[in-house]
């Protein structure tokens, strides 16, 4: 699967003027730190969404790895980057508080995306630089527009123009 996603970004990156999956500098590519009831939520979700195609709910947890007195609203605030399919849910400016709704969808690292895989999600090449901390990174990526789509855009007006 990696080969076939590699091969379509390499695809997207040179439409771009970029083929950043050839330099082998990678930066960003550094996750939060995340405590041990975090990363069993993790192992659940990733669990169902791999064995069943499911999404838990938050009350689907056992009891124990429930903190939130919330029982009735963001009942999907976990949820799995799905490795086998062609796109992703879409990249908020959220993920800067907490990545509970992008886990990396290998059970045994457990763990949210890291900048570089939420860029990659939203098409920026590798070798672009996020300017500020982590937080502040994530944030650029949820709220621009991403690089393809914005080409798409583009080339949709100046149709229109000409």
């Amino acid at each position: 699967m990696f080969l076939v996603v590699k091969k379509w970004l390499s695809t997207c990156y040179k439409k771009i003027g970029a083929s950043a999956l050839d330099n082998d500098i990678l930066t960003w590519h550094i996750t939060r730190p995340h405590i041990e009831r975090d990363r069993q939520i993790y192992r659940l979700i990733i669990n169902a969404w791999q064995n069943e195609h499911t999404r838990l709910k938050y009350t689907d947890l056992p009891e124990e790895l429930c903190t939130h007195k919330n029982r009735t609203a963001f009942l999907d605030r976990f949820k799995v980057v799905a490795r086998d399919l062609p796109v992703c849910h879409t990249i908020t400016a959220h993920l800067s508080k907490d990545g509970h709704y992008f886990i990396h969808p290998d059970f045994y690292q457990a763990r949210s995306i890291s900048v570089r895989e939420a860029a990659r999600i939203q098409s920026f090449p590798d070798n672009y630089f996020f300017e500020g901390s982590r937080t502040a990174a994530f944030t650029q990526i949820g709220n621009a527009v991403p690089p393809l789509m914005a080409m798409g855009i583009a080339d949709a007006i100046r149709k229109i123009l000409s």
